[in-house]
């Protein structure tokens, strides 16, 4: 038996799992990765320490598993998209590490909305822009510090810059290139024209060469080696975007069905043979599979939220859980179960990390009244990220016909109430994945492809995806969650209208 590791780096963990050819997880070792916030909207980290953190998530995923590692036939990456990853001329990082939820680049994206930039490059990279993308921290880098530029050798996304320690060379990779405003999705390449309309142009050749997902892109180092237990040899595929890793780790590899991962991001997608270039989607980018371009609706709004209420409302039922041998999820699970939707008209805006309405719109609650309390609250953070997936699917299904079902994976997905508040409120079945590290196994199944344990996706997903359960929606709830659908859409209508959100950009 030969067996795949995946490192996954998302927005608050770096994690390293090891599968077996048929899907299996073997072990997962999970460790937190420190986020610095110099500033308000500003998100980094320090990209020394994060390799540390990865390094240390292999070495203990290696002993959990119980496994020689020589029985490890490859690894490849998953990891958080847009950031900016920057490695100077001496090798070493040129700037902290920054994450998908930094905001600091805001202004730009309403300077190229009203420059005529956004119309611009859309018929080139088929993508809106965003603050967090690598061309928005880049053009700010530019005119605050600019000798941050001059010095950086390589632009990477987070999973290339842990690539590059691991085998020592630098390669970007189609899936977050795409995503992120970098390759023009007409020609599959990089496009200084493109760049130019960003007044980027002195960065192409800073931008390493392209690879597919499952291509080799080097081999574990003897230094690597040392610090991880990975055999030194084994070849490592590039990977991709997390996104596209949870859609493959789903089993997306047909353009009939439809995934959303509820984690720390709202992710929502499916594949198409074309993009969508009609201007009804805002990202567009090349899927893993070949030949495949992945139509995405996304935003940092889903589960993470109820972490933030876990952490400051919760702390209590927290330790009183741990102290009795519990979860705090149970704990979650049993308030909002004990409400029914029709009882409680809270609204939940969940961008406390940011949003899918304006950059900077921020978390709300909207309602409350002497009479409610933490459950009521707590519910309506259930409700509020099912509502902001359901504006991004919404946009999806404007171009395509309505799935026969969901496929769902991320932090909600383990929770049977919660996705019982997905099937409601979409009116359609959600088919839960198999609980295990999504993202590691999508970067584990291109590790396969690239060691030849796999002939392709297909026959990868074949082997290693399983649905555990479906959950099908009450239709006497539909008119219900119609209802609160439409308070929730009016809450955001009624905050957007005179630019109110930016009174509270601060």
């Amino acid at each position: 038996m030969k067996y795949l590791m995946g490192i996954d780096n998302g927005g608050t963990f770096s994690k390293a799992a090891i599968f077996d050819e048929n899907g299996t997880q073997i072990s997962v070792a999970s460790v937190p990765t420190v986020t610095i916030t110099p500033k308000p909207g500003y998100t980094e980290r320090d990209m020394n320490e994060l390799w540390e953190v990865n390094a240390e998530a292999v070495r203990l995923s290696i002993e959990k598993s119980g496994i020689d590692p020589k029985d490890i036939a490859g690894v490849s990456f998953s990891g958080h998209g847009k950031g900016l990853y920057l490695v100077g001329y001496d090798g070493k990082p040129s700037y902290n590490g920054i994450v998908s939820t930094d905001m600091r680049a805001w202004e730009y994206i309403d300077k190229w909305s009203a420059d005529g930039t956004k119309e611009k490059i859309y018929p080139m990279s088929y993508q809106t822009i965003l603050a967090c993308q690598p061309v928005a921290l880049l053009a700010w880098l530019r005119d605050h510090e600019p000798e941050v530029l001059e010095n950086t050798k390589y632009i990477f996304h987070v999973k290339d810059y842990v690539r590059y320690m691991l085998t020592g060379e630098a390669y970007a990779e189609y899936t977050d290139s795409t995503g992120g405003n970098l390759v023009n999705l007409n020609t599959k390449q990089y496009d200084k024209e493109l760049l130019d309309c960003f007044g980027l142009g002195m960065c192409m050749d800073k931008l390493p060469p392209l690879k597919y997902s499952a291509e080799i892109c080097g081999y574990v180092t003897e230094e690597a080696s040392k610090k991880t237990g990975l055999p030194a040899g084994i070849p490592a595929a590039a990977g991709m975007f997390d996104v596209d890793a949870c859609g493959i780790g789903s089993g997306l590899t047909d353009p009939d069905k439809l995934c959303m991962i509820a984690g720390t991001w709202s992710i929502n997608e499916y594949i198409s043979k074309e993009p969508i270039a009609n201007g009804t989607v805002d990202l567009n980018s090349m899927f893993c599979m070949p030949g495949y371009f992945l139509v995405e609706e996304s935003s940092p709004t889903s589960a993470g939220n109820m972490e933030w209420f876990i952490r400051n409302l919760m702390s209590y039922e927290k330790a009183e859980a741990k102290e009795n041998g519990g979860s705090v999820y149970d704990i979650t699970n049993e308030w909002v179960d004990s409400i029914d939707p029709k009882d409680s008209n809270v609204i939940f805006l969940p961008f406390l990390n940011g949003s899918n309405e304006d950059a900077l719109a921020k978390g709300t609650f909207i309602g409350l009244t002497a009479f409610h309390n933490k459950k009521h609250m707590l519910r309506a953070v259930y409700e509020g990220i099912v509502f902001s997936h359901l504006t991004h699917v919404k946009k999806l299904l404007r171009n395509r016909p309505a799935p026969e079902s969901i496929r769902l994976s991320g932090g909600a997905a383990n929770s049977d109430v919660w996705v019982q508040i997905f099937a409601d409120a979409f009116q359609i079945p959600i088919d839960v994945i198999e609980d295990k590290e999504i993202g590691a196994q999508g970067a584990a199944i291109a590790a396969g492809i690239a060691a030849g344990i796999y002939t392709d996706y297909e026959d990868a997903v074949k082997k290693t995806v399983k649905i555990t359960k479906t959950i099908y929606p009450r239709p006497e709830y539909k008119e219900i969650y119609e209802e609160k659908y439409a308070t929730y859409r009016a809450v955001i209508d009624a905050l957007g209208q005179g630019g109110a959100w930016k009174r509270f950009k601060n």
